[in-house]
């Protein structure tokens, strides 16, 4: 075993050079692995049998030696198996020298499109061709109900570089909406040379993706060109993306317009903006609601990611009869902060304005003590003080004042 042949170092020594692997790590994997194969050519069980037991390799000459306890322990015609094993560590160093020279390859591809073919299904993953690796493509990244075929080529979204059990994996994805992005800029010139920027994106794969884009350069239309002429630029995207709809708008710096946009087809739609809670209610004609809230409200929800604001559509009907607020002032009689009981129940008897209650308020009073004792307080109260901060002082506040005196006086 002394005598194995010195070529087994000049090839460990170039092959860790060519593969950029530290012949010391190959050579303490040789080591483990000759010590595992002794223990079955020993018929041990326990690694507690093996205590005493070295192994040797000489790094100079390739000489593996077994020693215990200080003296030669190689078992009769354990050689071969030691140069056995030596080999394929070797081999199995070399095969993951190479995996991690490609994962290092593509992590700086992370962010970036290629063109893959579908390899095979390794259960619930696609494995995709990517070229010098191997990419693994979940089902959560896939397309639902994209059908995907053995050796189908596919434009896949590099999203990650993942730990699993099996080590380090490329993830692709066909789902993110980077990848609509980079479609675009590989269909459009416009926005591959940045004359044209992509401002948002809200996907929601398989059925629907909207974009938002601005020009960057005069004289440049952000739409004509995405679309292309008779629409050949989209349409490639499509395509790719297995006949997905793609909505293109143009970003624009006025919320309002941009929000109206962003809810397209839909027409004629009355914005209002609450900044504080990123909140926008839209009033929409009834004949486009549903278009604006779209089939199973996707195009709402499409249209809040896009822009970021949680959007509130009412149709003008149900504007005039809501039953709740919205976080805006809808009708006048918001401004008298009444409680929602209240509130709701002028809104059924359509009173909205504060002269309209005023002009009923003895017999809303009855109705109004019905839902609460203290409701016909409460909305006197609240008129004055509506009064009070419109500074319009006149006798229906002197009116309603002598009515609080009396009742504080009724009282004691």
């Amino acid at each position: 075993m002394s005598q194995t042949k010195s070529e087994f170092a000049l090839a460990l020594n170039q092959i860790c050079a060519e593969r950029g692997i530290e012949v010391k790590v190959v050579i303490e994997s040789i080591k483990q692995a000759i010590l595992a194969a002794l223990k079955r050519d020993l018929g041990y069980e326990d690694e507690v049998q093996l205590e005493g037991y070295i192994v040797e390799v000489n790094e100079d000459t390739g000489a593996i030696t077994v020693q215990k306890d200080g003296k030669d322990a190689t078992p009769s015609g354990f050689g071969r198996i030691a140069a056995q094993v030596a080999k394929q560590v070797i081999m199995q160093r070399v095969r993951e020298a190479e995996k991690d020279a490609i994962i290092g390859e593509y992590s700086d591809k992370v962010g970036a499109m290629v063109t893959g073919m579908i390899l095979r299904f390794d259960g619930p993953n696609i494995v995709v061709d990517i070229g010098r690796g191997q990419a693994i493509m979940p089902t959560s990244e896939a397309i639902p109900n994209e059908f995907y075929r053995l050796n189908q080529r596919v434009a896949v979204y590099i999203k990650e570089i993942r730990e699993t059990y099996k080590g380090k994996a490329i993830v692709v994805s066909r789902s993110a909406p980077e990848l609509v992005k980079e479609l675009f800029a590989r269909e459009v010139p416009e926005v591959g040379s940045g004359a044209v920027e992509i401002i948002a994106i809200a996907r929601e794969s398989g059925h629907r993706t909207k974009l938002a884009v601005k020009s960057t350069q005069d004289g440049v239309d952000p739409v004509g060109s995405c679309v292309g002429q008779k629409g050949i630029r989209v349409q490639a995207v499509i395509n790719e993306l297995n006949g997905e709809k793609v909505d293109i708008i143009e970003y624009s710096k006025d919320l309002p317009e941009y929000i109206k946009a962003a809810l397209a087809p839909a027409e004629g739609l009355e914005v209002v903006i609450d900044e504080s809670k990123r909140k926008a209610t839209i009033t929409v004609p009834d004949d486009q609601l549903s278009l604006a809230i779209g089939k199973g409200g996707q195009n709402a929800r499409l249209a809040a990611k896009l822009t970021g604001y949680k959007i509130d559509i009412k149709g003008v009907e149900a504007k005039k009869i809501a039953l709740s607020t919205t976080g805006t002032e809808q009708f006048e009689i918001d401004a008298l902060g009444l409680s929602s009981k209240l509130r709701n129940s002028l809104i059924e008897m359509k009173i909205t304005k504060v002269s309209e209650l005023e002009e009923k308020l003895e017999e809303i009073k009855v109705s109004f003590a019905a839902i609460d004792p203290r409701g016909p307080e409460e909305t006197v109260k609240a008129i004055a003080r509506f009064h009070k901060k419109q500074n319009m002082a006149s006798e229906e506040v002197e009116k309603m004042t002598r009515y609080l005196a009396e009742r504080e006086a009724e009282s004691k």
